[in-house]
């Protein structure tokens, strides 16, 4: 075997555990045992595979199952496997003379090499050693980060604001593993899937960590035949992207995923879902924003009336997905030379994909001469006008904009898509070209945003996905659904930085109440205390020290914005009172004990809005 071998046998295995599929036969034997000891870098899928192989007697791989079917399930890799079981089989490597010999992985697959850490860089911390002459780099993963205190205050709000809306419309909350299976997750994101983290394998099975939490929400569906369901959830995804940290990219994140589930009258649930939309985002105020919507059949439409091969739809429309971030000329490039489109079908997709509007736009495609008598096209406009109607009831739809441009790059859309882009430093003008204008307006070719002044990216996306869970149902059951995702790490980023625009001080403390002693020996009454306030569901804390110094006491208080201190010493104990001090003023009021619940309730509603 040679290394165009071990990429043919990597390929296959990328999806499966054996060369078959999920139990190991005699194919497996005969490839393992033509492996060599002299095959630089061997991929990770041979290396977890040849494990697995290795761990069988000799015995164990002689009598393993034949396999007649020679289909892998990958299509294009076939040939290429038939011919590598063939010359397997023929070129001195049979598996009754090397079977029994074979009982260890080759040395070069056993093993990988054992990377030491580099030397840290100035302004980098390093503890400990890992590797002679080196030591270990304190610092997060790429495209990760830490939360700290303040940050997880503002975090905490914006989800809490996001669950009010779900809980507004009825959604249930559901939970699925952080991995699935990997052949649940493969072939399910277009072009995306290479930005799936796959797992060592550690049992038998190949897992990958999720992408996002549409595919698993279909898996579950499927799995435990849900008719229907208005579900979210709240969860981290990854993705083995170029992190942008500044701007809320990451390779670990959350998503909030709000989806429904089932049959229901057409384009209702679509309504809602840009009504969630507009909720949330209104709800988090953080400037104006535009919901772009399109529709996968009307993409379809126009790519099928200006040439396009229906092989090529899938590929087409992750490039047009691209015009987001760069211009039509490179968009037309990618198309041309990497696609392999005609440029004169490149030029007429380009006259549509640069269209945007509202019923102006949709009156002017029914009647285009490409469009009128195409059946998908015609069928998506009626949808998106039905769209325009229900939005305008559920007023939400000022921000709305029909725009060709919108893709949505993964491959299991399969009707209304949308996608909400947020401005920042707002001038009185409209987002995005003005989402009411009553003409189609084209798009500047090159035309960007800068960070500060203009779009800052996508902060929600979704559509329908009616075909998805029938994948994953042995009868082909199919549970039409549609959703939307929040990009939380974006939005948090945007809050945080508008935190810091206007100098707004974080309280990272729940804390109401802080239990402070003057003098000495008062632990017993602050625990006291505290106790009586916890019993009444007041959130009271106290030093944990036998002996705090009092002034110290009343810092804490003020650099952690606790609202209000409750203090006693030795002749307040002796009286059966207390004083109450409130921070932001420092006026102090004496309580008889037996009030103090009572006044702190009374007393706490007013300070905690400020």
């Amino acid at each position: 075997m040679d290394c165009k071998d071990l990429a043919v046998l990597d390929a296959v295995l990328s999806s499966q555990a054996f060369i078959f599929g999920s139990e190991a036969t005699f194919a497996d034997s005969l490839v393992y045992s033509a492996l060599t000891d002299k095959l630089p870098n061997t991929p990770a899928n041979v290396v977890r595979w040849a494990q697995h192989m290795a761990a069988l007697s000799p015995q164990q791989r002689q009598a393993l199952p034949q396999n007649t079917n020679l289909a892998c399930g990958q299509t294009q890799i076939d040939g290429k496997l038939s011919l590598l079981l063939q010359k397997t089989s023929i070129d001195g490597h049979s598996i009754s003379e090397n079977s029994r010999n074979a009982s260890s992985i080759p040395p070069t697959l056993s093993l990988s090499p054992k990377k030491c850490a580099s030397p840290a860089r100035p302004g980098q911390k390093s503890i400990g050693s890992n590797c002679k002459g080196t030591k270990l780099i304190l610092k997060t993963p790429k495209g990760t980060r830490d939360y700290h205190p303040p940050e997880m205050t503002v975090r905490r709000k914006v989800f809490d604001k996001i669950l009010d809306v779900f809980h507004m419309h009825g959604a249930v909350e559901i939970e699925t593993p952080v991995f699935e299976l990997k052949e649940v997750l493969t072939g399910k994101y277009g072009e995306d899937s290479k930005l799936i983290y796959d797992l060592e394998d550690q049992g038998g099975e190949i897992l990958s960590l999720r992408y996002d939490l549409t595919v698993p929400f279909a898996r579950y569906v499927a799995q435990n035949r849900i008719g229907n369901i208005s579900r979210y959830h709240i969860a981290r995804v990854y993705r083995r992207d170029n992190p942008a940290m500044t701007k809320g990219r990451y390779r670990e994140f959350y998503q909030c995923d709000f989806d429904i589930a089932g049959s229901y009258d057409q384009m209702l649930p679509d309504a809602e879902c840009v009504q969630v939309i507009h909720q949330v985002l209104s709800s988090l105020d953080l400037g104006d924003f535009v919901i772009k919507v399109n529709h996968r059949k009307l993409l379809d439409g126009v790519f099928g009336a200006c040439g396009v091969p229906s092989d090529k739809f899938r590929p087409i429309c992750s490039a047009v997905d691209k015009l987001d971030k760069s211009p039509w000329s490179e968009v037309r490039r990618e198309m041309v030379d990497e696609k392999g489109l005609e440029a004169d079908v490149a030029d007429r997709i380009g006259e549509y994909v640069k269209l945007n509007g509202k019923q102006d736009m949709l009156d002017a495609l029914k009647s285009d001469e490409r469009l009128k008598n195409n059946e998908d096209a015609q069928a998506a406009i009626k949808e998106l006008e039905l769209l325009l109607h229900y939005t305008s009831l559920l007023e939400c739809d000022a921000s709305l904009l029909l725009d060709m441009s919108l893709a949505r790059g993964l491959d299991y859309y399969t009707g209304v898509i949308y996608e909400a882009i947020l401005k920042e430093n707002q001038n009185g003008e409209d987002a995005d070209s003005g989402p009411t204008s009553k003409k189609i307006k084209k798009k500047q070719e090159g035309e960007e945003e800068d960070e500060e002044g203009g779009a800052v990216g996508s902060v929600a996306g979704g559509g329908r996905y009616d075909n998805l869970v029938g994948m994953f149902d042995a009868k082909k059951r199919t549970v039409p659904c549609v959703g939307v995702s929040f990009g939380i790490e974006r939005l948090f980023t945007i809050q945080e930085r508008k935190i810091r625009q206007q100098g707004i001080k974080i309280r990272s403390s729940c804390t109401s109440v802080l239990v402070v002693g003057a003098g000495k020996g008062m632990l017993e009454p602050r625990l006291a205390l505290c106790a009586l306030l916890h019993k009444s569901g007041i959130r009271a804390e106290t030093s944990r020290k036998m002996n705090p110094k009092f002034l110290g006491q009343l810092q804490h208080a003020e650099e952690h914005g606790i609202p209000v201190v409750v203090g006693v010493g030795e002749s307040e104990v002796q009286e059966g009172v207390v004083n109450v001090r409130c921070t932001a003023t420092r006026q102090e009021t004496q309580v008889p004990r037996v009030q103090l619940v009572a006044h702190l309730q009374q007393l706490l509603p007013t300070l905690e809005k400020l």
